[in-house]
């Protein structure tokens, strides 16, 4: 993949796409057309088959007319016909428009423009004509099936323009999520060794938020879909090739998924905690595999890089003390993963890449004595509220946060047993282990946790 940086271009996504949370603009008005109207119109829709049909005629004649000019020159579109596009654009997200535009053979137009287009915004707009008609199970069933639009969908992940990239990513992630045709996206993501570099080229190198985000959800949905994918994918990023040993010799970072997931993580931390969590959610899930484990366990590789990522995100940003306790309803989400990872990574490293208990260790400790203190009190006090006031939902959010507390009592529980009298005595130094945070933290590990306890009460004597 040739290595051009993508760079950030989120205002210009907003202000060249058009806006998706609306209620689509109709196409020129038909006056004098009513005799033929309900002929004419898109099956319950206002829209209008005519307008269509030649809005697609001058879409084929744009790309010719490119065709014609400078083959290395970068095309633009007219703004005329850009404003005409984005209508069917809007159009397409209409089950009845599109369920017209598979039967009109769109796809197979699309297809036709994207692989001759030299217009970024004119690829931009196709590939997200495409995203909205892959909304429908039955639309996206037919779209799927296409082997040749397939196959350049997931060439166009080595694209350079943001906002093609974007849409691309929100296509591919629409295909996978529908369980009718996943398997067979699936299948093709395997065969299609490029889609991996892609992938993480884009997370090394992009500045863009919105970017950045679908990529990761992308990513995330993909290894919570095939294990051996993501198993591929770890082993391939462990294993250089003669290309990858020739691109370090001539000083180019070879990239690998785990690194990649963290550099973007890195990116969102401070400007979408929703995106930030779906990272961690991904490389929560490379710690559910051997492969995984095993590279972020060398010395001085992704894993220790890692770990001081997260125990910044955990202590820095997470459960402050001057937060109230609810604040574990908002962030149960990011902690939980964060925690499961650190705990792996606090498992597998050994001496060999031994934390310093000052800098990283003991501030954890305190995050998690905080985290167990917290649910104690929003337990005992403002949870009997909520289910006095009948909040049906509340069952689920306890699951979730049942994980956390769970995943927070045994990583604190091998910690603690690993503790020396000295440590012990900082955390009482810092204030981070006190009468109230060891009380609330003696009572999630008992009765299951018991030999940590006695630990804690020995160092304690």
């Amino acid at each position: 993949m040739e290595d051009h940086s993508v760079d950030d271009d989120n205002s210009s996504i907003r202000s060249s796409s058009p806006v998706m949370d609306r209620n689509p603009s109709p196409p020129p008005d038909r006056e004098g057309d009513q005799g033929g109207e309900e002929v004419d119109a898109i099956g319950e829709t206002v829209y209008s088959k005519h307008w269509l049909f030649s809005t697609f005629t001058r879409l084929i004649q744009i790309v010719s007319e490119q065709n014609m000019g400078d083959s290395d020159a970068q095309m633009q579109l007219p703004e005329e016909d850009e404003d005409e596009l984005c209508k069917i654009w809007d159009m397409a997200m209409d089950k009845d428009v599109a369920g017209f535009l598979q039967e009109f053979k769109a796809a197979d137009i699309l297809l036709g423009v994207i692989t001759k287009s030299r217009c970024p915004r004119l690829t931009e707009i196709c590939v997200g004509i495409l995203g909205n008609i892959a909304c429908f199970p039955d639309t996206c069933l037919t779209l799927s099936q296409n082997n040749d639009l397939g196959v350049v969908l997931l060439l166009l992940l080595g694209d350079t323009d943001p906002p093609t990239l974007l849409e691309t990513s929100r296509l591919l992630l629409t295909c996978v999520s529908q369980s009718d045709v996943s398997s067979l996206w699936l299948e093709r993501v395997r065969q299609q060794t490029s889609v991996c570099s892609s992938l993480c080229f884009i997370m090394c190198s992009s500045t863009n938020m919105d970017l950045l985000v679908k990529v990761g959800e992308l990513v995330d949905k993909l290894f919570d879909l095939d294990e051996e994918l993501m198993k591929s994918w770890v082993t391939a990023g462990s294993q250089p090739s003669d290309e990858d040993e020739e691109e370090e010799e001539e000083g180019e970072r070879r990239l690998d998924v785990a690194s990649s997931l963290l550099e973007a993580a890195k990116q969102l931390r401070s400007e979408s905690p929703e995106g930030l969590e779906v990272y961690l959610h991904a490389l929560q899930l490379l710690t559910t595999i051997h492969h995984g484990i095993q590279t972020l366990a060398v010395a001085g590789g992704t894993g220790q890089a890692l770990w001081t990522f997260l125990c910044e995100v955990v202590c820095e940003d997470l459960c402050q003390p001057d937060d109230p306790p609810f604040v574990l309803q908002e962030q149960k989400g990011l902690l939980v993963h964060a925690l499961a990872v650190l705990s792996v990574l606090y498992a597998c490293q050994d001496q060999e890449a031994e934390h310093s208990e000052a800098d990283t260790l003991l501030p954890l400790v305190g995050s998690m004595l905080r985290v167990l203190q917290y649910h104690r009190e929003v337990s005992s006090g403002h949870g009997q509220k909520e289910k006095k006031d009948g909040q049906e939902e509340e069952e689920k959010v306890d699951e979730q946060l049942q994980a956390l507390i769970q995943t927070t009592v045994e990583f604190l529980s091998d910690v603690i047993t690993d503790l020396t009298k000295d440590a012990v005595s900082e955390l009482v130094t810092r204030g981070y282990l006190t009468e109230k945070t060891c009380l609330s933290a003696v009572g999630s590990m008992l009765p299951q946790f018991s030999p940590a306890v006695q630990h804690l009460v020995f160092m304690l004597s």
